[in-house]
């Protein structure tokens, strides 16, 4: 299992609808390296403006590897951070994290940032195995 979901929420999702907000709480304490890395590219995003923020320093093991993983690979969890964010996540291999604004204005350089060939620009023989 990929979260650490209480009782109390699996409960609520057996019943129905779950709150968004105790669905972040738990990607939160769940997973807090990406939770981190998403919260500090989302706060240097506000600070320098620019079209986006983006993490290029692999995660410092496998465990915080696979929280990147996690979140970034999951819709329901992907789509709970951009919405409780404020923004646009993008992601390549298994490291580089970039979050976007809203604003249609970026649309371009995410489409650049998220094609095959940025993909294969970002190619590495230390990321083969990630």
């Amino acid at each position: 299992m990929s979260l650490d979901v209480s009782p109390a929420l699996l409960e609520q999702a057996e019943r129905g609808e779950v709150d968004e907000a105790e669905f972040i709480d738990c990607v939160r304490t769940s997973l807090p390296f990406a939770w981190e890395m998403i919260s500090s590219l989302v706060a240097q995003l506000k600070v320098d403006g620019g079209p986006f923020a983006d993490n290029q320093t692999p995660p410092p093991n496998e465990q915080a590897r696979g929280q990147l993983l996690r979140a970034l690979a999951s819709d329901a969890i992907r789509g709970a951070l951009q919405r409780h964010f404020g923004v646009r996540l993008a992601f390549q291999n298994c490291h580089r994290v970039a979050v976007f604004p809203l604003d249609s204005s970026v649309d371009d350089r995410l489409a650049r940032f998220t094609s095959a060939r940025a993909q294969l620009l970002n190619q590495s023989p230390e990321l083969r195995d990630c």
